[in-house]
């Protein structure tokens, strides 16, 4: 052995290299911990410099490696940024102190199991002989259909929802041992003890007794399974395995069961076949029974297992069928009942009557790679989930056990009471993962469903109690804030949907919690009530560090808090948070680090009276006041030119603001605000104006004919990509092509399908990107030719429109979202943080998802803006919804009480915030939709591309004369040769004597009318006439006295109309000749050349 492999497999190794780990990580929680001391103090670092969680965790594992729990990290790192100066443990970085107890107990918990053993669903199978059991189950995922074969002949086939398709009843003296699919001839295969059974499922008439018989075979067969290979087309191998050890290859190919039902007569419609006419090899493998035989398409190999001590697995290609070469043998006490093969593990797993299950390496024969040891009596059955990399195995006492493959271990032990115990043998078991269910054959049969199965489908989303007000993401820590109207605030994580900690009554007892934020920093966020109090609390602790206190004249509900942003500052020891109340009043609150009550200290002035009189745009003047500190936003007042008109104020029209957006960068320093009766009004404080981007007509009068929230605006979005952004290129991109699938379930409303990103980044659409992306200027390195373009507002209306301004309120796009149902108030927006993806919530609870991201590069076309997805995520109204970049997922929270998760690619539902199974947040081939939604995701074609496209049709063939004349007939009738037995008369000469029509196309695909009495379709429809022959006519003509010849004054030809002539032949009305004329002589009488 090499130095270096001893020193690797050296314990004293492995201890120098945890050490030298441990003292890594103590210098990291070292510097860590200065850093935040320092920021704590006041000192500001640069952003590549700050050591944030991402970068924190990133450091643990190249330390420790993959061993360390996310979930342990946050907390670690949690409790370093809120104590530094603490003593911290490394044991804590693996969990070490934190409690089982809970977890103990969820685990326990019968709805945190694998399978919901309560709803386990029965089948009893009618018109079964008595004492029957369900010998073999077999699961077709690519046609979603269930095969049964009873021990008494009964063959059975499930649709998807388990009813009863077709059956058939063998009459065989012998038991049925298996059965199994042939995919290349669509029928079903059966084993008796010494017959083959083939039946045609699909045939049409009296097919429950339409079957063939392949006899005789020389051993009792045990089990059967076919082997479809790829490369074979129309032929199916059969794979048997006997009592006398044998493995046998039977081939059977389409002719054997072509078109012999036209052939013989049907009321013999059990056909006996030779089993020696078929093509068939065998090798012996084992010394006894052939307990399993399986065919594995990922190992290009077959694996039969038999009761034998010293072959017990054979695991081999097909070709070793035909020769003696040596084979691979897995040897195990007391042999194998069954075995199967895990993909992703890449293991087979065996059991027998030694009730141990053996993990191998497909190609390590001499030793099992783990063992599972649990069973108490003999393992009968056992079969995989892939996707969950679950085993579960079956013993002769019926109970069953569910394995972790990867971890080896135990997740669930269930048992089937029923019956006694020979009563309900279970003698077959299959995992149907298309439905997420175990199924059992015995006299009846058993579905065993997944526990998160239910929860998804059966069971109502619940997060909260009463209907949700706020959601919050936060990005540093990937945590989830939501709150409800019962004023219950809670954390969850995102990657498992566990939840974290919550609080109750934060602002009081049944004191209302109406809106929150979260810092820029993530380690902070601030939540605000209906009586207008404002509260800073930390996020990993939850504890409250700040608040402002309701004042002594505030009247109920007149400053109930709408929206609150956190405003960027310059100092580390002060927030600011900018707040919008019920009223319409926009202020400022401000909090000092020494300072336990936060303040106000600065408030906008109401610019609508002023703007409704007349003026458009207004001058703001910069009130100069002694602060200790700067605020990005200066105290104003308006510069009023002329006093209001006396008709300015109407009470009975609602002027007042109802959504707000901010937008703070180096270049701008805007607050847009959206009001009831659909004003847009812009801040700008680097320009010191007020303006009136949009103003509806007859917003300010009202109408009792018409709805008074008409013109409402619900949300307003600052739309602004930053030079950064523009840099990205398409991989770092939020619209990564390489994540793009399109999954079943999504439906098309063009009739196909299209990932959600697919239209974003195309070979066609390269320009669009290009624009997204410009190049970099090379000749001059130190200017990018990437500029921050002016930002755009998008709004959602009432009325169900969604629009897009620029500053000066010019209407760039007018949308109305596609949906089930149109015009549905819109209530809800956001935005990722390049501005590339729009997404909208409306009140029946649809989530509309847009491409902008070359929509936003001038000049704006309108046709870059394109809905892209629309789906179903709540039944009642969607109150705000938020979008995961790095995760790709979509949050909705709705008055249903509900926070689910949405796969944004194509809207297919991951979970809610409350389940008690965790999150699978990869890319799921399972649809499942809640149980409360019933539609499914309709996904927008391009119109663009479609209408481009040139329509081209395609004509029906017609009966070619000249080319019939060609072929002679004399083969067919006097040098044809007697068929064999079974075999089908392939001559196809009508068939091959069709031609395309010789006609003008332009008038069928042109736009002017050619006959315009009989319109564009009929009058531009070909018409032919089959001459009539000059030769052989003593033979009559079909039809011929249906015909009647038409008067001389008849014209023959109409514009529009093609019609074929030929000299000597007479004008007939093709209208009256209901039957074709045909000419048989030629076909029975060639003329023969002299």
């Amino acid at each position: 052995m090499d130095v270096r492999e001893k020193k690797h497999f050296s314990p004293a190794f492995h201890i120098s290299n945890f050490r030298t780990a441990l003292n890594g990580f103590q210098k990291l929680v070292e510097q860590t911990a200065a850093q935040k001391r320092d920021e704590k103090a006041g000192l500001f670092f640069p952003k590549e410099e700050v050591i944030d969680y991402d970068k924190f965790y990133a450091s643990v594992l190249e330390l420790f490696g993959p061993e360390v729990k996310n979930q342990d990290v946050k907390c670690f790192y949690r409790k370093l940024c809120n104590k530094p100066d603490a003593s911290m443990d490394w044991c804590e970085i693996f969990g070490y102190f934190s409690s089982q107890d809970d977890a103990l107990a969820s685990h326990m918990d019968e709805e945190n199991l694998v399978f919901l053993v309560s709803r386990k669903q029965r089948i009893v199978i009618s018109g079964s002989r008595r004492r029957d059991v369900i010998k073999c189950i077999v699961k077709i995922p690519q046609l979603d259909i269930l095969i049964t074969a009873s021990q008494k002949g009964l063959i059975t086939v499930f649709n998807s929802q388990m009813r009863v398709q077709n059956s058939t009843n063998i009459t065989d003296t012998s038991w049925i041992t298996g059965c199994d699919y042939l995919s290349q001839q669509k029928r079903i295969v059966a084993t008796t003890e010494r017959t083959i059974i083939v039946w045609d499922y699909k045939a049409q008439g009296s097919s429950q007794e339409n079957y063939y018989v392949i006899k005789p075979m020389d051993h009792c067969l045990l089990c059967v399974c076919v082997a479809s290979l790829p490369d074979q087309l129309c032929r199916d191998d059969i794979l048997l395995g006997d009592d006398g050890g044998f493995v046998n290859r039977f081939t059977v190919n389409s002719d054997d069961f072509g078109l012999k039902q036209a052939k013989i007569k049907k009321k013999l419609q059990t056909q006996v076949l030779d089993s020696k006419n078929f093509k068939s090899v065998k090798r012996k493998l084992h010394n006894d029974w052939v307990m399993k035989i399986r065919y594995i398409p990922a190992l290009n190999c077959f694996g039969s297992c038999s009761l034998d001590s010293i072959h017990s697995l054979v695991l081999e290609s097909l070709k070793r069928l035909e020769d003696n070469l040596p084979v691979r043998e897995f040897a195990m006490p007391r042999g194998a009942n069954t075995f199967c093969y895990c993909i992703k593990a890449n293991v087979i797993v065996t059991g027998g009557d030694d009730k141990v299950l053996r993990l191998w390496h497909p190609n390590i024969s001499t030793k099992p790679v783990g063992k599972l040891v649990g069973h108490m009596f003999s393992i009968t059955e056992m079969v995989t989930n892939e996707k969950d990399q679950h085993l579960i195995s079956l013993s002769s006492a019926k109970v069953f056990r569910v394995w972790d493959i990867q971890t080896l271990s135990l997740l669930q032990v269930f048992h089937d009471s029923q019956g006694g115990p020979g009563d309900m043998q279970i003698y077959s078991m299959i995992y149907d993962t298309n439905h997420g269910m175990l199924i059992a054959g015995s006299s009846v049969i058993d579905m065993y469903p997944l526990t998160r199965m239910i929860q998804d489908t059966k069971q109502v989303p619940h997060t909260h109690d009463r209907e949700i007000n706020v959601i919050l993401y936060n990005k540093y820590f990937h945590q989830v804030l939501t709150i409800c109207s019962e004023s219950i605030i809670k954390v969850w994580e995102l990657e498992t949907g566990l939840q974290i900690y919550q609080i109750l009554d934060p602002h009081g007892f049944s004191i209302e919690v109406t809106s929150a934020a979260v810092d820029e920093s993530g380690f902070f966020f601030a939540t605000g009530a209906y009586n207008g109090t404002v509260k800073i609390w930390d996020f990993g602790s939850g504890q409250e560090m700040k608040v402002l206190p309701e004042g002594k004249d505030w009247k109920e509900e007149e400053h109930w808090v709408k929206r609150l942003i956190f405003l960027k500052t310059q100092e580390k020891s002060q927030y600011l948070i900018l707040a919008l109340e019920l009223s319409g009043t926009i202020k400022m609150i401000q909090g000092k680090e020494d300072d336990i009550f936060l303040m106000v200290i600065w408030e906008l002035p109401d610019p609508i009276p002023h703007l409704r009189d007349g003026n458009r745009i207004m001058h703001l003047k910069t009130l100069s006041k002694d602060r200790n500190v700067t605020i990005p936003f200066p105290d104003v007042e308006l510069v009023v030119q002329r006093k209001l008109s006396q008709h300015t104020k109407n009470p009975a029209v609602n002027i007042e603001v109802s959504c707000m957006d901010l937008l703070q960068t180096e270049e701008y320093n805007l607050i847009v605000t959206g009001t009831f009766n659909g004003m847009i009004i812009l801040w700008n404080f680097l320009a010191s104006t007020v303006k009136e981007v949009y103003r509806p007509e007859n917003c300010f009068t009202l109408d009792p004919d018409l709805d008074p929230k008409r013109f409402r605006i619900n949300d307003i979005l600052f739309l602004f990509r930053t030079p950064e952004c523009a840099r990205k290129s398409s991989q770092d991109s939020v619209c990564s092509s390489s994540q793009c699938e399109s999954n079943k379930g999504l439906q098309s409303s063009k009739g196909s399908k299209q990932s959600i990103h697919d239209g974003e980044f195309k070979v066609s659409e390269q320009t669009d990107m290009l624009r997204e992306h410009p190049p970099v200027d090379t000749k001059h390195p130190g200017v990018s030719s990437l500029t921050a373009q002016p930002p755009l507002l998008v709004t959602a209306h009432e009325d169900g429109h969604l629009r897009l301004w620029t500053m000066e309120g010019r209407l760039l796009k007018d949308m109305l979202p596609f949906t089930k149902h149109s015009a549905i108030s819109l209530t809800s927006l956001y935005t990722d943080s390049c501005s590339r993806v729009l997404l909208a919530g409306n009140m029946e609870g649809h989530v509309i998802l847009c491409s902008i991201g070359s929509f936003l590069d001038p000049p704006h076309d309108e046709k870059k803006f394109r809905q892209l997805l629309s789906w179903r995520a709540h039944s009642l109204e969607i109150v705000q919804l938020v979008y995961v970049e790095d995760k790709q997922v979509v949050l909705t929270a709705s008055i249903d009480g509900s926070i689910r998760l949405w796969h944004a690619l194509n809207g297919h539902y991951c979970g809610y915030f409350g389940q008690r199974r965790f999150f699978e947040l990869s890319q799921s081939n399972d649809f499942i939709l809640p149980c409360d939604v019933t539609e499914a995701p309709i996904e927008i074609k391009e119109e663009s591309k479609l209408a481009d496209k040139k329509k081209k049709y395609e004509y029906p063939l017609i009966f070619d004369r000249e080319r019939w004349k060609k072929m002679s007939s004399m083969s067919l009738l006097f040098k044809r040769t007697p068929p064999k037995a079974f075999e089908v008369e392939q001559d196809f000469k009508f068939f091959k004597s069709l031609s395309s029509p010789k006609i003008h196309r332009h008038a069928l695909e042109g736009f002017m009318t050619e006959n315009r009495e009989a319109g564009i379709v009929f009058g531009s429809l070909p018409i032919y006439r089959v001459p009539s022959p000059t030769s052989l006519r003593f033979l009559p003509l079909i039809g011929s006295e249906a015909q009647k010849e038409l008067p001389d004054g008849t014209s023959g030809k109409k514009k529009g109309v093609h019609v074929q002539h030929e000299k000597g032949s007479r004008r007939r009305s093709l209208k009256r000749n209901l039957v074709p004329q045909i000419n048989l002589a030629s076909s029975f009488f060639p003329v023969m050349p002299k």
